[in-house]
């Protein structure tokens, strides 16, 4: 029987006519409604036609969660009296409850995009709703724009909906064709703020980790919410340790602590959403519960501030989860549950001047993820580079091209990007492309319910407590009655079943299986001992044990799990299996190359035969008549790292490159650039040949430095000719000596003795430019300094010669230099001469 008191009460329902109607209209809307109106689980049932009204439609609602898929199926059909699997079903990875009569599905983003790629068409289905579009997970927003290139292709009458509590509405409006947007009224009631920021400053989390000050602090905030409020407590965290961790401290607390999260058990799931009548509760929860879901009771919220996003170092092939702060979307969401059945409060475990730096909303998942499975999905539907999707962001183009790397490497796609027949069952495994093909090749090698016991170990990362052998999490996991253990068993039987190999590798260790497949998913990972729990990847990324750790005297490693802090010179291993050099050469032996090497090294020439796994050395020796060219290019890298100082430079050749440069700032060309970076990308112009003679850092220190340069003068145009009149090394004065121009300035610079300028009434020039005197007393210590001589005998000599005749009195210091000859000499030796 249906439920209608229940129905009626949801606020969205005073949306629903203009929902109708924009769907008739235009086939498209954009649904915004504040957390708790009802949007996921009534507008599902009205569109099917299950509340009384409209013919029967069958309806897929998309969610981005596994927890809120079984959760929002579970409520439409209590609220149509009836269970999973008659009218609404629900199908996530590993369980599907459906009947003949399901009308409304809740399906996972990633079972749709699998149903897409095999029935385009979505024959039968009449109406898709993508649900919290504001997540903004890769999985959804491929999913809208594979049901966007449907509707303008082939089902042109499928209606689809994005719904939202919190979401960029005009932008996904664009998105869908200028669709209409539809706005409910929620109901909530007032929620306030305590500002409750650690009492000492904490650490900041990078990558996994997160202050243990932080998460005391958090357990004490929940005790206090629990000691000044009414009703349960739910407190958000970024993790699953975390929890555990938070869950530990609060023992002993007057309620009941559950923990919700997506590996958390179904039946506690249930439980959390059932609510409870016997005593309170406290909820600690990851971002799962920020949306899609209601936990009822709760009358306050605990908020960490923090949440995991995905983050990969493409250049380095590491992919993880990372702790970052939560942005002020989600920090609106996770308050808005303490205010979904009364008035409420939420505890926010940092400061009001903090909040107000916090992004507005979390990273679009395209942005800042691992793109290869999107790049699957792309290539499967016909378009490799993604670029005729309807996509809010575009994925970055050196994601994409990171992406490609990885399925051309292990057979996913060919060279110009387009879908091989390996890569389409790859993409309907439901796993990553790296796993599916630990999957495919590791079965043949070992048989597929090893391969795939492995696999199912590398799709969800197994708890801590299973430490970080993978070998032995495999082993525990066999034996395991948790809820990890459950799932695991589960994921296996579905994998085993869709591949071939049973029989193959009954010879093999528990530890050569784990090994060989994690090292098909991860070839750049594997990594060799450098000693002391320290090994080199085949990426080039360092990597690091944590100290007690059984790996650490292993040779090799496949290393499944590391992430690599901002601030750290290595990755950090969490899950690795023990492997052999045979093994790292099956799996990664795309990467292995043999050559000659000649590279610049500690300051010297170093060539060598190598034969390498990607970055890591199998075998050395010294290289006795290398390639004259690979020579060359490192000499030219030692320039580079070393600077132009290798070569012999005179103060003469110094003072030609300073008038060469001199002479380009003021001229152009045809004077060259002379900058480092201009010599060096020019090195076949002006060092040659005697560049490709060299063979040692000792050949470039006879290099001559000055003869070099002058091959770049403008010799073709005449102009070289004219160096020494344009800019001359040094200039005649008055007294017969010839003084040298200092050009590393602005200016060029004459620095003479006063006396030798008697007579010159302007300032000489060079290339134009006046020169910038120094002059000098007849001790040689700076006197006075003018670009305008002519002012200077006017205005400044005045003072001059009153401060130095008494100090050198042998020297001449008329009243009017213009009227004695300029001279170096005293005033005694102008007498004699």
């Amino acid at each position: 029987m249906i439920r209608t008191e229940a129905l009626d009460r949801l606020p969205v329902r005073t949306a629903v006519p203009a929902l109708g109607r924009a769907l008739d209209d235009r086939g498209v809307a954009v649904l915004c409604a504040p957390p708790g109106t009802g949007k996921t689980t009534l507008v599902p049932l009205v569109l099917a036609g299950l509340t009384g009204t409209g013919p029967v439609r069958r309806v897929v609602v998309a969610e981005p969660r596994r927890i809120a898929a079984r959760a929002a199926a579970r409520r439409m059909a209590w609220l149509l009296g009836e269970r999973p699997g008659e009218r609404v079903g629900f199908t996530v990875r590993g369980e599907r409850v459906v009947g003949p009569g399901t009308v409304v599905e809740v399906v996972t983003t990633g079972v749709l995009l699998q149903r897409l790629q095999r029935d385009q068409e979505l024959a039968g289905v009449d109406a898709v709703i993508i649900d919290e579009c504001h997540e903004r997970h890769l999985d959804a927003d491929t999913v809208a724009a594979f049901l966007l290139d449907v509707r303008e292709a082939i089902r042109p009458d499928l209606r689809l909906v994005a719904a939202s509590a919190t979401t960029d509405a005009e932008g996904w409006a664009r998105l869908l064709g200028d669709a209409p947007v539809v706005e409910a009224e929620g109901v909530s009631y007032p929620v306030e703020v305590v500002w409750a920021p650690p009492a000492r400053p904490v650490k900041p989390p990078h990558g996994m980790r997160v202050d243990p000050a932080l998460l005391t602090h958090v357990a004490a905030t929940v005790r206090r919410a629990l000691a000044e409020r009414e009703g349960d407590v739910l407190c958000f965290l970024p993790g699953v340790g975390e929890i555990a961790r938070v869950a530990g401290q609060l023992a002993g607390v007057d309620a009941e602590v559950l923990q919700v999260h997506g590996r958390a058990p179904a039946a506690v799931q249930d439980a959390v959403l059932a609510g409870s009548s016997e005593g309170r509760r406290v909820v600690l929860a990851t971002s799962v519960a920020e949306s899609s879901l209601t936990v009822p009771g709760v009358r306050a919220v605990v908020d960490s501030g923090l949440a995991r996003e995905p983050r990969t170092d493409h250049a380095r092939g590491l992919s993880a989860l990372t702790t970052v702060r939560a942005s002020q979307a989600a920090g609106r969401q996770r308050a808005g549950r303490a205010g979904r059945e009364a008035p409420g409060a939420v505890y926010r475990c940092w400061d009001l001047a903090e909040d107000g730096r916090l992004a507005r909303f979390p990273s679009p998942e395209i942005k800042v993820a691992d793109l290869a499975a999107f790049a699957l999905q792309a290539a499967c539907w016909g378009d490799p580079g993604a670029s005729s999707l309807a996509l809010l962001d575009p994925p970055p183009p050196g994601a994409m091209g990171a992406a490609r790397q990885v399925l051309e490497a292990i057979g996913a796609v060919d060279g110009e990007g387009r879908v091989t027949d390996r890569g389409v069952r790859m993409s309907r495994l439901g796993l990553h492309p790296r796993l599916a093909r630990a999957l495919l090749d590791g079965a043949r090698e070992v048989g597929a319910r090893r391969a795939a016991e492995v696999v199912a170990l590398l799709s969800e990362e197994p708890p801590r407590e299973y430490g970080d052998d993978l070998a032995a999490a495999l082993r525990t996991a066999r034996r395991g009655q948790d809820g990890y253990a459950a799932r695991w068993k589960q994921e296996v039987r579905r994998l085993s079943a869709q591949v071939s190999g049973a029989g193959a590798g009954e010879g093999r260790t528990d530890d050569a299986v784990v090994g060989l497949v994690a090292a098909l998913a991860f070839p750049e990972r594997v990594a060799r001992a450098r000693g002391d729990g320290a090994f080199l990847m085949a990426s080039g990324t360092g990597a690091e044990l944590r100290d007690g750790s059984r790996l650490r005297s292993a040779p090799w490693l496949a290393v499944a799990v590391a992430d690599r802090p901002s601030h750290a010179a290595s990755a950090r291993v969490r899950l690795a299996a023990v492997v052999d050099e045979s093994t790292a050469l099956l799996a990664a032996g795309h990467l292995r190359v043999r050559g000659e090497e000649v590279r610049w090294v500690d300051g010297e020439v170093v060539a060598r035969s190598v034969d390498r796994l990607g970055a890591v050395e199998l075998a050395v020796r010294p290289l006795k008549q290398p390639d004259p060219e690979l020579v060359r290019g490192a000499l030219v890298e030692g320039l580079r790292r070393e600077g132009l100082g290798l070569l012999r430079w005179t103060r003469d050749s110094e003072q030609l490159r300073l008038r060469l440069a001199f002479l380009h700032r003021v001229l152009g060309a045809p004077w060259p650039d002379v900058s480092d970076e201009a010599l060096l990308a020019e090195t076949g112009a002006w060092l040659e040949p005697e560049l490709s003679r060299a063979r040692r850092r000792p050949d470039l220190g006879r290099i001559d430095a000055g003869q070099a340069l002058r091959r770049l003068l403008p010799w073709a145009t005449g102009e070289g000719a004219r160096l020494d009149e344009l800019a001359p090394e040094r200039i005649e004065v008055p007294s017969g000596s010839r003084i040298r121009v200092e050009y590393g300035g602005e200016q060029p610079v004459l620095a003479v003795k006063l006396q030798e300028l008697f007579g010159l009434a302007e300032t000489p020039q060079v290339a134009g430019v006046p020169v910038l005197v120094h002059l000098l007393s007849p001790a040689g210590r700076p006197a006075a300094v003018t670009a305008d001589l002519a002012s200077f005998w006017r205005d400044g000599y005045k003072a001059v010669r009153a401060e130095l005749r008494g100090r050198y009195p042998k020297h001449p210091w008329p009243e009017d230099p213009a009227t004695v000859p300029a001279t170096r000499y005293t005033s005694a030796r102008l007498k004699r001469s």
